[in-house]
């Protein structure tokens, strides 16, 4: 009765290192750290790829620089069901198209950075989720 009693309670004991380490590992992965948040960055360019996948979408896209090269950024979105809350589409942006966003850099000065808002071809303005650029997407331009 000893011996299953100690069974029972590493095994509970086991279940609570695994939780608690899995538990860690998801909130490092949606930390913001890498990103500076204090500053925006504004990039005007033509999209090479939307990929509209789980855990986060990507937006890539290429930027023109003043001295006339072409600088490739990768802009990281939140997650697609969280993106449909705010008005977004998997077919609101595709290659070729010309893109403007706002998007916080990463720290290390990289070509990539966290979305705050996108104004698609159409004038639409979306936003990285509920409380992450505009509340609501804005009306196409006419």
């Amino acid at each position: 009765m000893i011996a299953f009693q100690r069974a029972k309670v590493c095994c509970l004991m086991f279940l609570a290192v695994t939780f608690l380490a899995g538990t860690r590992i998801v909130m490092a992965h949606h930390s913001f750290a890498m990103y500076d948040m204090t500053k925006s960055v504004t990039l005007s360019g033509t999209v090479t790829s939307f990929e509209w996948t789980n855990p986060h979408a990507y937006i890539e896209m290429d930027v023109q620089e003043k001295d006339g090269k072409t600088k490739h950024w990768s802009v990281e979105l939140g997650s697609p069901s969280i993106l449909q809350q705010s008005g977004w589409k998997f077919k609101d942006i595709k290659p070729k198209d010309k893109v403007t966003v706002v998007l916080n850099q990463l720290k290390d000065g990289n070509a990539a950075g966290l979305l705050v808002q996108v104004t698609l071809p159409d004038g639409r303005v979306l936003g990285n989720g509920p409380g992450r650029g505009p509340t609501t997407p804005t009306a196409p331009a006419k």
